[in-house]
């Protein structure tokens, strides 16, 4: 997720549902952009909307952060390892210096 926009939609909506206004509300953005902003949320699959009454309120879908965080982990994992075998050679290259 690179947009800035999205990101902070997605921390908001961590906190609890909240109407496409209530999304709009701390952006400079028409409230078109940001229905748009939220349309691509849902096709992600990380967010829901339902209808109560007049409201739609958008929620975060656990299930798909759940497994997104899995998949990062995945490869944070492996990063990591690349960086530790990086700087087992880099001490080894230092004590051949010495």
């Amino acid at each position: 997720m690179r947009d800035p926009v999205r990101r902070a939609m997605v921390a908001r909506l961590s906190r609890g549902e909240a109407t496409v206004n209530e999304l709009a509300e701390p952006f400079p953005i028409t409230k078109q952009a940001v229905s748009r902003h939220i349309q691509v949320l849902e096709a992600a699959g990380l967010i829901t909307r339902s209808r109560d009454g007049q409201r739609r309120p958008c929620r975060l879908d656990p299930a798909a952060l759940e497994a997104l965080t899995s998949w990062i982990d995945t490869y944070r994992l492996a990063v990591e390892a690349q960086y530790r075998r990086l700087d087992d050679i880099l001490d080894t290259l230092k004590e051949q210096q010495r």
